[in-house]
């Protein structure tokens, strides 16, 4: 049987990193308590400490931690290493994501990725209420004239990015930019798609090494 320290493990095996309180998180980098307190007893405290707010825990050093009942120099640093690995994601985030404002900005972003391919390969954004970017994915590699487009890989990643607009993009290793009868279709179709789960299609893309086609541009969507 797990031990108390151990329940948070299980929960989030379980149940997923997401389920899991701010204590609960804090308990499994503690990992052990003491012979008084379990190790959620001890975040619990460490939370108090910081008035329950990550940005305050997030100033404090390696001393402030030791002084905490259960926390010692390993603990302490553990948790510093944690909450800086935190700090810097955000910093990555902030000066890696960028805001599509037209298509020719989404076009630059793709165009290093798939124009010079030989072959047909569709990716997507995801993006929030800002149009900025949340995450870029690659949707299906086909043949030198088509690839998969399947509405529901593009939707499933926009319901877990929590996105708001989603942008297709596919290129044309031809160099012709005139959509096929199976592009306006499946555009159609992924647009009234969105519609039922509020998410906009902000565009199209067809891509090639010198040129792009947008769908919004030409007003088709």
């Amino acid at each position: 049987m797990w031990s108390a320290d151990d329940r948070p493990r299980e929960k989030l095996l379980k149940k997923g990193v997401h389920a899991l309180s701010n204590t609960e998180l804090l308990a499994i980098l503690l990992r052990t308590g003491t012979t008084k307190n379990t190790a959620m007893d001890v975040a619990s405290h460490l939370l108090r400490d910081a008035n329950d707010n990550l940005n305050v825990l997030a100033q404090f050093d390696i001393l402030k931690l030791k002084d905490i009942p259960g926390i010692g120099p390993a603990k302490a640093v553990t948790i510093v290493a944690a909450l800086e690995l935190g700090n810097r994601r955000n910093l990555e985030t902030a000066i890696q994501l960028p805001q599509f404002t037209c298509s020719k900005e989404v076009y630059q972003f793709f165009r290093s990725i798939i124009a010079d391919f030989s072959y047909e390969e569709a990716w997507y954004l995801t993006l929030n209420r800002a149009n900025k970017l949340i995450g870029y994915y690659h949707l299906s590699t086909g043949g030198q004239t088509s690839t998969i487009i399947d509405p529901r890989r593009i939707l499933r990643q926009a319901l877990y990015d929590e996105a708001t607009a989603v942008v297709l993009a596919h290129n044309h290793p031809s160099g012709t930019l005139n959509p096929s009868n199976e592009d306006l279709n499946i555009t159609r179709k992924l647009k009234e798609a969105c519609k039922l789960l509020d998410i906009q299609l902000l565009d199209h893309l067809i891509v090639s090494q010198t040129a792009y086609y947008s769908f919004a541009d030409e007003n088709i969507l």
